[in-house]
């Protein structure tokens, strides 16, 4: 609606009510501290019940938290009578213990003393008063609440039924785009982490310049040639492509890919190797001679030997791993009856195929990483869409070879750019929203598990622990954050063109300050204060979930960390890129990793203007014949044991060196200890520290005693004889 005159107009919002407004909820806990739920922009509460307990098993024995139970249009939230008085507690936007998202709601399950069970949904009829309630998350998570009995059925009544209800309707990706977090730009609410560990999204040239440098790429540049992103709405705004290539060379490579995902710069290598990742060719296309030219330089990244790796060889399929993962996840959740030391339950878990998958993975990755470490040549990942088993294949790659991956800002950074950068659609494969059925499969899951499976055979290795692994898991169920939300930077930058449309603007002295459509299309726009106060914040931003207790436990007492200096030959290797001189054509190999076999191509494009390369003397190879060298160095050292050789983790990807992750999948089991109360590094770490203390004290007190050994411990150092240190033990 427009007011006024033609200098002065005003664009007005049209705001949707909601339909039950936000009520004033007040409670006091014993020291009289107001205690209410945190509401985002655009959530409202439909219910309430006080009195409610919520169980924990710690250590084989049940604990009942109470507290108040909400239920609002996007989630359903605990607060404790007695929430901790922490900063960060007070701080915290969001609770991953108390705190669940509707689109995390798998099913919700009424239950009374007498044997009643009630599955809900918005539909259901209850039938009798819930005396407990069962909410079962899709991150495996099972979470039960108790409703008090003196007089207080009609509320868990309503509460369960509004749970219901609000779980039917979350369906709809409008909801958790409105629903900014509060205050997330206010730097106080900023964890230490975000600060500590600096993480690289990949937005702009800077990050991708930065990531160039730190590998010692020179010979490959960052171009802008998708700034728009008019060459490809799946792939970044910018590309790692051969220095040597002009951008008018690259557009009109672009129609013979799969939507348009050309062969670009994954990682480079510190002895010189490239690792690259494109999708399929389109046959149908008719390229000129020069664009075959271009192609071909990109996928030999000035290398004389090309290794292309058929990526969806020998690993699950979409579908079939979706499968698995639901059999994997009624077994560890929805069937209570059998334990984990049952024998049948193995055999149910062996069913699932789930570890075999891991397997797969872990081994595809070796045959991988042995090939960038053989020698100076190029390996090209090639999937269909270049959108799933390339991303999990590179992550793992570079995990495995580079220790700057094995660290916070290394990891975060590697997830951005192999990830949700290089367009992972999260949208479908997640399915968070369910809108997206036949397309679901936990790519990403999987390789979380992969990354575990690694962490437990090289414990020393990371700079996080696996608490840290089991956050980034349930965050993928988490809407509230950009991170997992969108399937390519097109998408969220189409997202945050709309919210600037939907601002009021109002003029000064009748002049507009228009924003070009380049500005728009580059995101270069400002935004508004309005704007900024309902942007979506990063998933890295772990002080807005966790508390500082929680995010101590992500960091490994143990880890060791290495030198940014690669030493892959028992001495410093210096960057050999600029040594490379431009290789003949006539000189050129290309081989082909798929089924298991590594065989020479004579043709590698499927164009009929493609190049005819010389046919070599070198034969046909197994696949078992690239991990060679983790063998031949496992008889030389006797090794029992997994190994890092030369910064290169070797992992064994066979029989029982593949594990289930029980703390992720068995949370709900009472066999596993889980929660704050559940084993971890750091508190390991801790107790052992404390009998260290405790045996160097004895030690202390044992030979100021004996008088016998007084003068050969005369100059030796006392730990730990303080009186303070004393006191602690008796």
């Amino acid at each position: 609606m427009l007011f006024g005159s033609k200098n002065f107009f005003k664009l007005k919002q049209e705001i949707h009510k909601p339909r039950i407004s936000i009520p004033e909820v007040h409670e006091m806990n014993e020291k009289g501290k107001k205690l209410a739920l945190k509401c985002f922009s655009g959530e409202c509460i439909h219910e309430e019940a006080i009195h409610v307990r919520k169980s924990v098993t710690c250590r084989d024995e049940v604990l009942y938290i109470p507290g108040t139970l909400y239920c609002t249009n996007l989630r359903t939230s605990f607060i404790p009578d007695q929430a901790p008085e922490s900063e960060d507690y007070q701080s915290q936007i969001l609770s991953s213990d108390n705190d669940i998202a509707l689109p995390c709601i798998e099913r919700i399950v009424a239950i009374s003393s007498l044997p009643k069970i009630k599955v809900l949904t918005a539909h259901s009829t209850l039938k009798f008063i819930p005396e407990g309630l069962l909410i079962y998350c899709r991150d495996f998570r099972v979470i039960r609440f108790h409703f008090n009995d003196s007089g207080l059925e009609p509320q868990a009544f309503r509460i369960t039924m509004a749970i219901a209800q609000a779980h039917q309707d979350c369906g709809r990706m409008t909801l958790y785009e409105n629903a900014a977090l509060q205050d997330v730009q206010n730097e106080q609410v900023r964890g230490k982490m975000h600060k500590e560990y600096p993480t690289m999204l990949f937005n702009s040239s800077l990050d991708w310049e930065s990531e160039l440098r730190r590998t010692g790429a020179s010979n490959w540049r960052v171009s802008p040639i998708n700034e728009r992103f008019d060459m490809s709405t799946s792939l970044p705004k910018y590309l790692m492509v051969p220095s040597r290539l002009l951008d008018t060379e690259l557009k009109r490579t672009f129609a013979h890919f799969s939507e348009g995902r050309i062969p670009r710069l994954s990682w480079h290598h510190p002895c010189g190797s490239d690792l690259l990742r494109v999708a399929g060719f389109q046959p149908d296309t008719d390229p000129e001679k020069e664009d075959i030219r271009t192609v071909e330089v990109m996928m030999l990244a000035n290398h004389s030997v090309c290794m292309i790796v058929d990526t969806m060889d020998d690993m699950p399929s979409l579908p079939d791993l979706q499968l698995s993962y639901l059999k994997l996840r009624a077994l560890c959740v929805n069937d209570l009856s059998l334990t984990v030391s049952d024998e049948k339950w193995f055999s149910t878990l062996e069913s699932t195929r789930w570890l075999d998958y891991v397997r797969s993975c872990l081994k595809k990755t070796s045959e991988v990483s042995s090939l960038l470490v053989d020698r100076c040549r190029s390996v090209v990942l090639q999937e269909s869409d270049d959108r799933d088993l390339n991303c999990l294949v590179a992550s793992l790659v570079q995990v495995m070879l580079d220790p700057h991956s094995r660290t916070f800002s290394g990891f975060q950074s590697l997830v951005q750019k192999e990830w949700v950068a290089a367009g992972h659609p999260f949208q479908q494969r997640i399915n968070l929203l369910k809108e997206a059925d036949k397309e679901e499969s936990p790519v990403f899951l999987l390789f979380l598990d992969c990354m575990w499976q690694l962490l437990q055979q090289f414990p020393t290795d990371f700079e996080f622990t696996e608490a840290y692994l089991i956050a980034l898991h349930d965050s993928i169920y988490v809407p509230f954050f950009c991170t997992f939300l969108f399937n390519n930077q097109w998408e969220q930058g189409r997202r945050n063109q709309h919210k600037s449309f939907s601002q009021t603007y109002t003029p000064v002295n009748g002049w507009r300050n228009f924003i070009t459509e380049q500005h728009l299309l580059k995101g270069m726009y400002p935004r508004t204060m309005q704007e900024e106060s309902t942007y979506s914040p990063s998933i890295w931003e772990w002080s807005l979930h966790y508390s500082h207790q929680q995010q101590a436990q992500f960091k490994n007492p143990v880890y060791v960390s290495c030198n940014n200096h690669a030493v892959l030959n028992s001495h410093t290797i210096l960057h050999t890129t600029d040594k490379l001189d431009p290789t003949p054509s006539g000189n050129i190999s290309v081989y082909l990793l798929s089924k298991g076999l590594l065989s020479l191509q004579t043709q590698f494009l499927p164009w009929k203007n493609s190049s005819a390369f010389r046919k070599g003397s070198r034969r046909a190879l197994s696949s078992e014949s690239l991990v060679e060298q983790e063998r031949v160095t496992s008889s030389k050292s006797g090794r029992s044991q997994p190994c890092s050789f030369k910064q290169q983790l070797l992992p064994f990807h066979m029989g029982p060196w593949i594990h289930l992750w029980h703390r992720c999948y068995l949370r709900c089991s009472s066999d596993i200890q889980v929660g704050i109360c559940a084993p971890t590094v750091t508190s390991l770490a801790e107790e052992l520290k404390l009998l260290q203390e405790r045996m160097n004290y004895e030690f202390t007190i044992r030979n100021h005693t004996d008088s016998s050994r007084q003068d050969a411990t005369a100059g030796a150092r006392v730990p730990s004889c303080h009186p303070a240190e004393k006191s602690r033990w008796t």
